[in-house]
């Protein structure tokens, strides 16, 4: 377990709480995708152009936020990206046009680009070397926010209509604070290592050759393909699958959605501890390829078995977020900004990519033909055998 003290616990909650915030505001975003579909007669395509804005947004600026962070910190700028967040909820309480709910989801996106860099590089700093289990503390933050969104969707908008998200502005002013708080902290460890990116990582004893770190980033790839595609699929349209094959309500739905993304936050946490003290490799191992068996058996199930393996599905597959984030930091270490947001923006792009791909393949072959599909993906999980062994300090 982290040490309180070295590993500054109290800077990791409140990290951890940031990142909820955010992401639940995230969360909004698919969670009304039944009602706006109704309301503003969109297709399941314009779902997923709506998906693609935001997470094209929250993905392509990461790598550069991270960058740019590891040579010179700005221990602010989270609460400039919470800014942007608040801006686009604004916007979305309101939008009455599909070209206006692109332009409210794509400040969102904004917002999320700058967060996860950022705190990824916070939650390294006082991990105390508990790389791992930092990182599931910060990300089960995330896990928990996306999994409140569509409850609080379900409880505020739902029954008073769109204008309802402007609670979740107000929320964002709240988060702004936390964040601020965090940017105190980060600004003292600044004053106190310096700025030089060296000092925000710890160095691996892996010495791998140019090819084998090489070699590595493209299985990573692949297994974050594989991992992403799969899970945007259940994210975004787990509501209109259970809608669609069980006639459940949209209130019944979220909760389902509500479960699955809970079980992820309980992955990441396990998934966490198990890397810090087995390794990471057998975690990718078992996350990917091991979820294969219940997203298999998953389309072809009644109402109760299907709410089972969707949360047995969301626990094992999630633990190999922080597993491979840390693993690639370790691959290049001293630039953790630039991995973690690589890293994210690839997983928030994959995602949106995924989304507009199976829109489409729902509005031509129906939403169950694509949860069929989709099933296959966890296979590619046994690409993790051609990933290096790391040993770090």
């Amino acid at each position: 377990m982290i040490n309180r003290k070295s590993a500054a616990m109290s800077v990791l909650l409140m990290v951890s709480l940031g990142h909820l915030l955010n992401d639940m505001f995230q969360a909004v975003i698919p969670a009304i995708y039944p009602m706006v579909k109704e309301t503003l007669g969109l297709s399941f395509t314009q779902i997923g152009a709506i998906t693609l804005t935001n997470q094209v947004t929250s993905s392509l600026l990461q790598p550069v936020v991270g960058y740019f962070s590891d040579k010179h910190p700005r221990p602010y700028g989270l609460v400039v990206g919470m800014c942007f967040t608040m801006t686009g909820l604004l916007l979305l309480s309101m939008a009455n046009s599909f070209p206006l709910m692109l332009l409210s989801v794509a400040f969102v996106g904004v917002g999320s680009s700058v967060l996860h860099p950022e705190s990824s590089k916070v939650a390294r700093l006082a991990s105390g070397g508990a790389k791992g289990m930092a990182q599931s503390i910060f990300q089960i933050g995330g896990n928990i926010g996306r999994a409140f969104g569509p409850v609080a969707v379900a409880l505020v908008v739902v029954p008073h209509g769109q204008g309802g998200i402007r609670w979740f502005a107000l929320l964002a002013v709240i988060a702004a604070w936390v964040l601020s708080r965090i940017g105190r902290w980060y600004k003292k460890q600044i004053a106190l290592h310096g700025r030089s990116k060296s000092k925000f990582d710890m160095e691996n004893e892996s010495h791998l050759s140019r090819r084998q770190i090489t070699i590595a980033l493209l299985v990573l790839l692949m297994l974050m393909f594989s991992k992403d595609f799969y899970t945007a699929n259940i994210q975004n349209y787990l509501t209109f699958y259970m809608i669609d094959k069980f006639g459940l309500s949209i209130t019944a739905s979220q909760y389902v959605l509500f479960a699955f993304l809970v079980s992820t936050a309980v992955g990441l946490l396990i998934g966490g501890e198990v890397g810090d003290r087995y390794g990471r490799k057998y975690v990718i191992w078992v996350s990917i390829l091991g979820s294969s068996p219940f997203a298999l058996l998953l389309p072809y199930c009644n109402l109760a078995w299907t709410i089972v393996l969707v949360i047995l599905v969301g626990m094992v597959m999630s633990s190999a977020m922080s597993a491979i984030l840390v693993y690639g930091t370790e691959l290049l270490p001293g630039n953790v900004g630039m991995i973690s947001g690589a890293f994210f923006g690839l997983s928030f792009g994959l995602g949106g990519i995924g989304s507009a791909i199976f829109g489409w393949l729902a509005d031509i072959s129906g939403i169950q033909y694509v949860f069929q599909l989709t099933a296959f993906l966890p296979l590619l999980g046994i690409a993790t055998y051609f990933l290096p062994n790391i040993k770090d300090k």
